[in-house]
């Protein structure tokens, strides 16, 4: 089984749209054909199956604030409302992921602010491991969560089915890219702050990408990782914003603050 590091490694050593094929599937659209290659094609397993449509809000909404989804004893999703959210409208959601041992909590600290600023939801679903099933192995666990925790939101609240992104951070942003491009067709906006690479899957759709990286990141180096993810993405025909910023490994709040605007924005 590859690690993280071994991985980047390995994708370190191409550039441009080697890069997204070698570390991002084949760029084909779709599910992996099934067994004996002819007949419908297999279910791939980076590919979430609930959608907006298929659940319908029942009972009364949660109040404003951060809740526990229930769905796991040991690391639970959080739902983060924010304050004075129409009750008669459906409201933009971000499913944002956190960087390598981090939490759920961890995964809303980027966003919170801006969320009751502009009226987001925020869905924070934790990794089942240190980091996300695909940094370092295959798709699992934590599509299966999320899929669980999207059912869950969906079925409290009304949601923008134009408006649903996934960002993340570090190896969440990573995570966040190849779900993201995997699920074309759910997300309208894929968020990456300081992404390492694109983790391998199918592509549906072509949802804008944001993408940002501090010049001096030690972590994930940006020459490695974010300029030749760009162009690759941008070969491969999606829109990408890319933000270049002085500073390491984090998420200034003026880049978060960009991201957000552009979503909102989107449905303005």
């Amino acid at each position: 089984m590859p690690t993280r590091r071994a991985f980047l490694a390995a994708c370190g050593q191409l550039t441009g749209a080697a890069l997204l094929a070698a570390c991002s599937g084949n760029g084909q659209e779709g599910g992996a054909p099934g067994p004996g290659g002819g007949g419908e094609a297999a279910p791939d397993p980076a590919v979430l199956t609930v959608r907006p449509d298929s659940v319908s809000p029942t009972g009364s909404p949660p109040a404003p604030g951060t809740h526990p989804l229930g769905l796991a004893e040991d690391r639970d999703a959080l739902l983060h409302v924010p304050p004075g959210l129409p009750v008669d409208q459906a409201a933009p959601l971000v499913v944002t992921l956190h960087g390598a041992g981090g939490n759920a909590e961890g995964g809303l600290a980027p966003l919170r602010g801006l969320a009751d600023e502009h009226g987001l939801l925020l869905l924070s679903p934790p990794s089942r491991g240190s980091t996300w099933d695909a940094i370092g192995s295959d798709w699992g666990p934590d599509v299966e969560l999320i899929d669980r925790a999207l059912r869950e939101v969906f079925g409290l609240l009304p949601v923008d089915p134009g408006r649903i992104a996934v960002a993340g951070f570090s190896d969440g942003a990573s995570y966040a890219l190849g779900l993201g491009l995997a699920n074309g067709d759910l997300f309208s906006d894929v968020i990456a702050f300081s992404p390492g690479f694109v983790p391998p899957a199918p592509r549906t759709g072509r949802p804008p990408v944001f993408v940002s990286h501090g010049v001096d990141d030690e972590v994930l180096r940006v020459e490695r990782t974010s300029r030749q993810i760009v162009p690759a993405l941008q070969e491969d025909g999606y829109e990408v914003t890319y933000r270049e910023f002085d500073g390491g490994h984090t998420v200034p709040p003026e880049v978060a603050r960009e991201a957000v605007d552009r979503l909102v924005r989107a449905g303005g």
